[in-house]
């Protein structure tokens, strides 16, 4: 009998390797015939991205001129010009439209870093699913997303489009985005091609300020930086975008080292690379190309396929370079062959051949409904959102306050909670927090709004109404923070405090002594020491896009329980920054008793807030963490269990979060790695097992010839509700 189902098991592998064998032989014919038929001219335009219809002429679509469009929002406008294309050039080759869907298209979810604060990589997956089907019912083939940057220094304005600080958590997130975007089949109508951004290193720029230099070692190139990107590439991205920095004194966008030896060579990416934009001209700024014809030869041959030219040809590298090029041998059109084939596969596998136009019929029936929509979008606001401070347990606040009065200029504003780099929001469906709270107080409730000052500049007139109004409220909700602009390309801050005189006003009204909330909008971890010190409750709420309000009421009420945790750490001051939990250890580790150890003279070593952090409104406590046995060879699984329990009296969601320490190795090693995590739903006094799985490779690091090792040793296992706070046990790795 078993032998039977075995030959029935490998039957059926067999007969699904053969279909992807005969897809592949299909796909690749179909390429290369295409390929045959094409004139230099046309291989050339199909390496080209205008950005805005505005830039693209009737003669340049039916000469082939340009293979892909930025900025189509529009799906009839995208079928007039995909006829041109299809219908008018002389090989029919579709054009690819691409947008920057980076947290929702119509819909608009949190940003990305507040939905990396969910730990809830199912939940993010749901809401790509959705702007996937929003943004192809308008055209769009391609998301310029998901962003998988690692960043460990907030003042970096691009930290709201990623996933924080860790590998790990990064990782996963990136799997599930592009699994989101693309769905189990990507010429399914509801689905988008998904492009990882931006390769590699662009989060590490010096000082956190934009399009910066990046000089980092190969371990941590490899072992911090290029995991998420590896993730997304196992995980099917059809797309790679290059980055703008320069890594180790070459480009990113013109880096063979990275864009052919370890993506291509080492992971088998075989979709296609684009430029981001205009960072191939660039490489003459960067002065590594003496001319754009020699920027063009160099990004080329580095592996970059399409170049995104900007809103004007004149931007172009590639399409007034590579003909020359080629025929005066400076590069090989076996590499030009190479790049226009990739494109090409990838239009083939978005359908793009069979079906290059949009179906706008087909949407009118298979849109997922507005309430489910919106639905999903309360949701993750709701769960994105971090509890940072709860003194003496003020909140949740009963709804039936006789009165309240809510301060500050983003509670009254329907542009700011939509964040950065929203795509085709609809701003009648945007909740601001005001009007939140006062849908979700009793009709008895009073609420007072003073806008008591704007985020920026230093105009203090509204302080004195604001203040009246707050000593005669049962309770003040101040909601401060960022504008939206503060944050995402080309918005780094050097000090990520509050901005403006908002902290001035908050501390007028602290003086009141009523009892107060802050409620932080904003697209970075800020540093805020006096507010923690002195304000009794805080909530981080980033930028949550539609239902923002809804979402902020249901946390102060108490209708949710807050269970986000902070996927970046908050530092106390800039002079801390880069600060983040799985540092090294030093040779002279902290020690408060020695003053010859790695601290500082004016501030406290520790972070204000610690990644993994985030308050509840109930209590957990962890116990009887153990491994199924103390030895274990490198190839084995190491099973861990533990008992968490709620202690409170309410319901809540605990982020259980598994860190691994290697006590001592060939190389010197971070002081603990986030390797796994559960989000497990609590009911009062609750107890439950939790049981993890450590696989070899969550073991495994490089050592000093590249090479990914396991060695026998001592491993520590940590397991808490955030980086600081956890119990140990330990297992030991044997030859």
């Amino acid at each position: 009998m078993k032998n039977r189902i075995i030959i029935y098991f490998t039957a059926i592998l067999l007969v699904f390797t053969s279909s992807l064998i005969a897809q592949e032989e299909k796909e690749n014919l179909f390429v290369d015939s295409l390929l045959n038929k094409m004139t230099l001219e046309e291989k050339i335009g199909q390496l080209v991205e205008l950005v805005t219809p505005k830039s693209v002429t009737k003669k340049m679509l039916s000469n082939g001129n340009v293979s892909s469009i930025l900025g189509i929002k529009d799906a009839d406008l995208a079928n007039e010009l995909q006829q041109i294309a299809v219908e008018e050039s002389r090989l029919g080759i579709p054009l690819l439209f691409t947008n920057d869907v980076i947290h929702g298209y119509n819909t608009t979810f949190p940003i990305p870093l507040a939905e990396a604060a969910s730990w809830n990589p199912e939940l993010i997956e749901e809401a790509c699913r959705i702007a996937a089907v929003e943004a192809a019912s308008n055209g769009t083939h391609l998301t310029f997303a998901p962003m998988v940057d690692i960043t460990r220094d907030p003042r970096w304005g691009r930290i709201a489009e990623g996933s924080g600080e860790d590998v790990y958590l990064g990782s996963l997130l990136a799997k599930a985005r592009v699994k989101g975007f693309q769905g189990n089949d990507l010429k399914d109508k509801s689905s988008i091609g998904a492009c990882a951004k931006h390769y590699v290193a662009y989060g590490a720029a010096e000082a956190g300020k934009d399009y910066n230099t990046v000089d980092i070692s190969e371990i941590t190139l490899r072992e911090i930086y290029l995991p998420p990107f590896k993730a997304a590439v196992g995980e099917g991205v059809v797309s790679i975008m290059s980055a703008f920095n320069d890594l180790n004194g070459i480009p990113a966008s013109a880096n063979y080292f990275t864009l052919t030896q370890i993506l291509r060579n080492e992971w088998g990416f075989d979709g296609f690379v684009i430029s981001d934009y205009t960072s191939i001209p660039e490489l003459v700024n960067h002065r590594f190309a003496k001319n754009k014809a020699e920027a063009a030869a160099k990004a080329l041959t580095a592996g970059v396929d399409m170049d995104m030219a900007g809103d004007d040809i004149k931007w172009s590298v590639y399409a007034p370079h590579l003909a020359s090029l080629i025929t005066n041998n400076v590069i090989s059109e076996d590499i030009l062959n190479e790049s226009v084939r990739r494109v090409l596969r990838i239009k083939y596998r978005l359908g793009l051949f069979e079906n290059p136009y949009v179906d706008i019929e087909y949407y009118k029936t298979n849109m997922p409904s507005f309430e489910e929509r919106q639905k999903t979008a309360l949701q993750l606001a709701k769960e994105s959102i971090v509890l940072l401070k709860n003194q003496d347990e003020l909140l949740p606040l009963k709804k039936d306050l006789k009165s309240i009065t809510i301060i500050g200029e983003l509670a009254d504003n329907i542009h700011h909670p939509l964040g950065p780099w929203n795509t085709a929001p609809i701003l009648e469906n945007v909740v601001t927090p005001l009007a939140g709270i006062k849908n979700y107080v009793s009709e008895n409730t009073e609420v007072i709004y003073i806008k008591g000052c704007s985020v920026e500049g230093n105009d203090k007139s509204e302080f004195d109404e604001a203040i009246d109004a707050a000593k005669n409220s049962d309770v003040v909700i101040m909601i401060i923070g960022e504008t939206r602009e503060m944050s995402g390309e080309a918005a780094s801050r050097s000090d990520i405090g509050i901005p403006g005189v908002q902290l001035d006003l908050v501390k007028e009204i602290n003086k009141t002594g009523k009892p107060a909330v802050v409620v932080l909008m904003n697209g970075r971890p800020l540093t805020i020491p006096w507010l923690d010190e002195n304000v009794p409750a805080i909530l981080e709420t980033w930028f949550l896009g539609d239902q923002t309000g809804n979402a902020v009421a249901e946390v102060l009420f108490g209708d949710y329980n807050p269970s986000g945790k902070l996927p970046a750490t908050f530092p106390r001051n800039v002079g801390q920054i880069p600060l983040y939990y799985s540092h090294k250890s030093t040779g002279r580790p902290f020690n408060e008793n020695d003053k010859y150890t790695a601290k500082y003279l004016d501030v406290d070593v520790t972070p204000l807030y610690p990644f993994g952090y985030g308050l509840s409104y109930t209590q957990f406590e962890y116990a009887d963490l153990r491994t199924s046995k103390e030895f274990y060879t490198k190839d084995e699984q190491i099973e861990v269990s533990l008992e968490v329990t709620n202690t409170g009296k309410r319901y809540g969601e605990e982020v259980v979060q598994l860190y691994i320490t290697d006590k001592f190795a060939s190389v010197t090693r971070p002081v603990k790695e986030l390797k796994d995590f559960q989000k497990v739903f609590f009911k009062a006094g609750e107890t439950k097992k939790i049981n993890f799985t450590i696989t070899p490779d969550k073991l495994s690091f490089y050592d000093v010839y590249m090479n990914e090792i396991i060695e026998p040793g001592e491993f520590v296992i940590s397991v808490g509700g955030n980086s600081h706070d956890y119990i140990t046990t330990s297992f030991q790795i044997i030859e």
